[in-house]
């Protein structure tokens, strides 16, 4: 193999004798990873039951929808600078400040007497949420071989897309049975359990790469997005609409964005470069991602707004009731992720998707106190399965269209889109919200001679007499009915850019994605790590990559055992340059000294290894025994990789770059079909 390089941050734990995690400690460190992913998962649903009555209790119902657009907000730019953190600081660490960040971000948030303090703490609550999401993808890349990543990669999108279900209905039963304060509450117990398992469990790794963090593309965007959203939550309510305030504000954000796409033309590392936005694939599907956050996010805010004040129900059981929206996104996003893993066919899906949300929101417009549960239920199982038909595929086809140099970036950066439309989401349809029930709501009240508190929460309502409640619950519905009215055109919008979208050919990779990989768990921008990734779902495809299948490959004349002795030495040599003595080998294995002293005696006197003392170094023939075995890992995942292989359309900076990233990986897979063996042999299981 020509020019292996390996990355420190590989190198530095097995050069010092650091961690070779076993199965049962591998998954020790997942649970502790998956926890936290769940904390900050599970927050961006959990408060949605609860608000109606976390207004009825702080007031501030103008400010609803910034209870959820702070945590996305802070969260869209705490995920953008988490993955550089970790490389600078080391990802353990990252994590866990990530960790302690949320929990007094909950605690605070729990003690919150009004909505103003809510919201900020939320926004603390989202810088913790977001380091704590990236982080943990990392974390699955530092400790979990390639050969398994794909597996508990999959199984960490999984705890994604499940917490959409569990959200609504968890923070339904803490509201009705404990108090809305206690759906934040709960993230500090575990969070406290998560520290300590991190402290214990999570080895520390920190890359030797210095990234170039891009401050002032986080700036601009960050105020950007911000002023656009307080921009079109203000308007109407605390100012008029061509208020010097509400215009400034807009001027000054389209500034700020300006500004933004100017500094990504000239950053080093930018968190969104513009060359992206050449390719009509990544275009539409950013523009897809932000409109299936627009529309999952905001309905998710809003409808149990409608089935508490409208029909109604328990906090517990408006969390059932959301049920069937949540089972029909996640029945479509997985049968529609396994469709086009299988054909390589996408371009349906968003135009489909998109054409059906719409219908979805038109639909939801139509309900009112009068619509029977099993119609509400189909509407909800509509607009979920047109959610569902676009979010899956997304990720999956901008990975396999884009080039190496961008496969990070444009990974993230659809995510990064789907983030800013939940946050758009939530925002606008709030501010429609608020418009529309000030006039409403007065005239309502006046009419049935009710002060204004008598109809602070959705508990307050029910308990009206019919004659005062009908005129508040028709309020609330038509007020509703126009939020949900305004999002269909923007699905309309989709469906129309989802026309289109190019039908490209899909590399081979794209028939490797699992069911839970479709989920848009936000990751990291290093291009190796999510090269790293797709290598490990290729793993979980199949088992052409074991070691005896890639050593008959290779024409090697070696036995397993052989190859496994003289590929030991050679890792250490080649990748580390450390010298490979007996005793760190059976230190290593766990067996007493002494033990492989005949089985490297053996490989001695074949003349593929010399001894000096303890130390073995490989000869002449057992170098080129050993080079064709590891040429043979690389001939096999370069065939996997075709598709970043394309030399003829790569410049050759960006295909030294490939071959050196593949490298890289070929010496990880290499190594750990070295460190898995039984009875002193490399088996892969």
């Amino acid at each position: 193999m020509s020019q292996v390089a390996v990355a420190q941050s590989d190198a530095a734990p097995a050069a010092s004798g650091g961690f070779q995690l076993s199965r049962a400690q591998m998954n020790i460190v997942f649970v502790t990873i998956m926890l936290g992913m769940l904390l900050s998962a599970l927050d961006q649903t959990i408060v949605s039951t609860a608000l109606p009555t976390i207004v009825g209790d702080l007031g501030g119902a103008g400010h609803q929808s910034w209870v959820v657009t702070a945590y996305m907000l802070a969260e869209t730019i705490s995920t953008i600078l988490a993955g550089k953190f970790g490389d600078l600081f080391g990802r353990k660490r990252v994590f866990q400040l990530g960790v302690l960040v949320f929990i007094i971000g909950s605690f605070f948030c729990g003690l919150a007497n009004s909505m103003v303090l809510l919201i900020a703490f939320r926004a603390v609550q989202g810088i913790g949420g977001g380091a704590l999401t990236v982080t943990s993808t990392a974390l699955i890349a530092d400790v979990i071989p390639l050969r398994l990543r794909g597996q508990y990669q999959g199984a960490l999108g999984a705890v994604f897309g499940v917490t959409t279900v569990i959200g609504p209905l968890l923070g339904g039963v803490f509201t009705d049975d404990l108090s809305w304060r206690w759906v934040f509450y709960v993230n500090v117990p575990i969070a406290v359990i998560v520290i300590a398992m991190a402290a214990r469990t999570i080895p520390r790794v920190r890359s030797d790469r210095k990234p170039k963090i891009d401050y002032l593309g986080c700036l601009f965007v960050a105020l950007g997005a911000t002023g656009l959203t307080l921009a079109t939550s203000w308007g109407g309510t605390e100012y008029a609409w061509g208020s010097a305030t509400i215009i400034g504000l807009f001027v000054a954000s389209v500034a700020a964005l300006v500004i933004f796409v100017f500094v990504e033309m000239r950053a080093e590392e930018p968190i969104l470069p513009m060359r992206l936005f050449r390719s009509r694939v990544f275009s539409v599907a950013s523009v897809l991602s932000f409109i299936v956050g627009f529309a999952m996010i905001g309905s998710i805010t809003f409808l149990p707004t409608f089935l508490q004040y409208v029909n109604g129900v328990s906090a517990t059981t408006s969390g059932l009731r959301m049920l069937p929206m949540v089972l029909g996104l996640l029945a479509t996003a997985l049968i529609s992720g396994t469709i086009v893993s299988k054909t390589g066919r996408y371009r349906l899906f968003p135009i489909a998707g998109s054409a059906i949300t719409a219908v979805g929101l038109y639909l939801l417009s139509r309900m009112d106190q009068h619509t029977s549960i099993w119609v509400e239920s189909l509407y909800l199982l509509v607009l979920g399965a047109g959610i569902g038909l676009i979010m899956q595929i997304l990720t999956l086809v901008v990975q396999n269209t884009v080039d190496y140099s961008d496969l990070g970036t444009a990974t993230s950066g659809v995510t990064f889109f789907r983030t800013l439309g939940g946050s758009f989401g939530a925002s606008i349809m709030g501010s429609i919200f608020s418009n529309q029930l000030r006039g409403r709501l007065a005239a309502a009240l006046m009419s049935a001679r009710l002060p204004a508190t008598a109809v602070a929460s959705p508990e307050l309502v029910r308990k009206l007499p019919a004659h005062a409640r009908d005129p508040v619950i028709t309020t609330y519905a038509q007020s509703l009915q126009h939020v949900f009215l305004f999002a269909a055109p923007m699905a309309v919008i989709g469906f129309v850019l989802a026309l289109f979208l190019p039908q490209v050919a899909m590399r081979g990779l794209a028939s490797v994605s699992g069911a839970g990989d479709g989920f848009a768990v936000p990751e990291g921008s290093d291009n190796e790590h999510q090269l790293a990734n797709l290598v490990g779902q290729i793993l979980r495809r199949d088992n052409r990559s074991s070691f005896a299948g890639i050593l008959a490959s290779s024409g090697s004349k070696l036995d397993a055992a052989t190859a496994w002795g003289i590929m030991g030495v050679f890792i250490r040599e080649q990748a580390f340059s450390v010298p490979t003595r007996e005793v760190d080998v059976e230190a290593r294995l766990g067996v007493p000294a002494g033990v492989l002293r005949p089985f490297y005696t053996e490989i001695v006197t074949a003349g593929y290894l010399t001894r000096d003392g303890d130390v073995l170094t490989l000869t002449q023939p057992g170098r080129s025994e050993a080079e064709k075995i590891a040429a043979a890992w690389r001939a096999w995942l370069s065939g996997e990789l075709a598709g970043w292989l394309r030399a003829h359309e790569a410049s050759s900076d960006q295909t030294s770059m490939i071959e050196a990233a593949i490298d890289r990986i070929v010496i990880r897979l290499v190594r750990e079909a070295e460190a898995e063996q039984e009875t002193g042999r490399a088996v892969l299981r």
